[in-house]
């Protein structure tokens, strides 16, 4: 029998055509499946963007009814105002102490005060008379402090350019013993008197609260109703701010106007709407 070699490497040459034409078109077919697919597919959801504020109200064991605005210390802005916190069209809270619309509380932002210069009576340079409990928020190491102080360049931080102030009366959140003590040694109005009452705190973090009293209280149930009901198990420290008729918070869900008196400091939202 004669053996034809050429007819054989023809038929495998030919064997081996076929089966890459045949991964080719699998290749392209899967390929095909896999564009479709793709183009088909459903549309990604947007991502979710936390809302700039949170709302919440509570009512303490001791029957004090708070409202508070919790916000990230970037959305703050110190501002010298002439009316009720309500009429301005900002969302936010009273600001500290005044007296014939001349700011008594530091409130300042990278050195700049909220009303006038540095250095000025009424500005917002000073607590004005003694060393008071004054929050400090710190742009670069995006820290809160409690500080004690009278002039706001007496405040540590670490770029004098990149940080924000607000003064009042120190609450000291964690000294048991002694926050009576310090809170009347910095002049606490009206300490045992049932008034309505305000404050700013943060938290563990490093988020900010801003606080305001539907009901009236003395100074040392109004502490207690914070440091039970905000922030729970986060709570660090935070300053009592101007109260009474002062006590005022705007917001999408709350409005407290005090007693409708003018105001001529706030902390206000910078951003309210996601």
């Amino acid at each position: 029998m004669t053996v034809f070699p050429f007819r054989a490497a023809s038929h495998t040459a030919l064997n081996r055509k076929l089966y890459a034409l045949l991964l080719l078109f699998a290749f392209l077919f899967g390929f095909g499946i896999a564009v479709k697919l793709h183009l088909h597919r459903a549309p990604e959801p947007p991502p979710v963007i936390p809302p700039p504020y949170q709302y919440s109200k509570m009512t303490a064991s001791n029957g004090v009814v708070l409202h508070a605005i919790q916000t990230s210390p970037d959305n703050i802005s110190l501002k010298a105002i002439t009316t009720n916190v309500t009429q301005t069209g900002e969302f936010g809270i009273n600001g500290g102490f005044f007296y014939n619309g001349d700011l008594l509380s530091i409130a300042v932002t990278g050195d700049v005060p909220a009303k006038g210069q540095q250095g000025d009576y009424g500005s917002g340079w000073y607590n004005t008379d003694r060393r008071k409990g004054t929050l400090v928020w710190d742009e670069v190491t995006r820290r809160f402090s409690v500080q004690i102080a009278e002039s706001s360049d007496e405040l540590q931080v670490a770029d004098r350019n990149r940080y924000w102030a607000q003064g009042g009366v120190s609450m000291s959140l964690t000294r048991e013993q002694l926050w009576r003590d310090q809170a009347l040694a910095e002049d606490m109005p009206a300490f045992d008197e049932k008034r309505l009452r305000s404050a700013v705190v943060y938290d563990s973090g490093q988020h900010v609260w801003l606080i305001a009293s539907e009901t009236k209280a003395t100074v040392e149930e109004f502490r207690e109703a914070v440091k039970m009901n905000v922030a729970r198990g986060t709570l660090v420290d935070g300053v009592f701010l101007d109260g009474d008729g002062s006590t005022q918070l705007k917001c999408e869900e709350a409005e407290l106007k005090g007693d409708t008196r003018a105001v001529y400091q706030m902390m206000a939202l910078t951003k309210t709407h996601s």
